[in-house]
């Protein structure tokens, strides 16, 4: 049955408990291509903010797999984002890094919180507008996730001179139509930001997510249907 289907007619409830039981990792890689590279050494100046090793996310806690602040992509994803970083250097910007390649068990991870009710400690941090038994058949939360291809990443912008971000409207991982980014809710400042942000990661290769105005996926990803459970050591 498609996904967009099973979302509508399986109560959502069940179906993250579902998900929750499910081996997501259990058919993943667990090798490391040679492919995969550490951004830092590609992307030197970026600034990585990576939220899932710590508890600033909406999880709460540390995320399974994140043994370390680091953020892996796929070679062709890390030099096309060497690309957006020089162009937008030169007006004066450059890019924090929230997550890039995530372990298959991270995603279990997620979805183990999603089937747990009972715990809203995060909801007005991160989904006030949501019910949580919604947020997969929203498509805030996914049963697999393109980042853990590797070439798929969340990055905002940032002033070089003064180090802040450029007001996008929302913060990162809130989950709301606020953080569509074609969303009206937002100032036309807010969305010149966005279309900024979008217009770099698009002259380099990478497409939009229609819910997040942070995700971008390099649209020649090498591994378009494999998913990886190496840890981030």
């Amino acid at each position: 049955m498609p996904s967009f289907l099973m979302d509508r007619l399986v109560k959502p409830a069940a179906l993250a408990l579902s998900l929750a039981g499910l081996p997501l990792a259990a058919d993943a890689r667990t090798d490391r291509p040679d492919l995969f590279v550490d951004v830092a050494g590609v992307v030197p100046d970026a600034v990585f903010d990576v939220r899932y090793f710590g508890t600033q996310n909406f999880v709460g806690a540390r995320v399974d797999g994140y043994g370390a602040a680091r953020c892996f992509l796929t070679r062709p994803a890390a030099e096309a984002l060497a690309g957006v970083a020089a162009d937008a250097r030169k007006q004066g910007l450059g890019l924090r890094i929230f997550d890039c390649y995530r372990p298959a068990r991270a995603v279990a991870h997620f979805a183990r919180w999603a089937s747990d009710l009972a715990d809203t400690r995060s909801k007005a941090a991160y989904y006030p507008d949501v019910d949580k038994k919604d947020l997969f058949a929203e498509g805030y939360i996914a049963a697999r996730s393109g980042h853990s291809r590797g070439s798929t990443l969340d990055l905002t912008l940032f002033s070089s001179a003064t180090g802040a971000d450029l007001d996008m409207g929302t913060p990162f991982d809130l989950f709301s139509p606020k953080s569509w980014p074609q969303s009206s809710a937002v100032s036309a400042a807010q969305k010149a930001n966005r279309r900024l942000l979008a217009d770099l990661m698009a002259r380099h290769g990478f497409k939009p997510f229609d819910k997040e105005w942070w995700h971008f996926t390099l649209k020649s990803e090498p591994y378009p249907d494999t998913y990886f459970d190496f840890p981030i050591e």
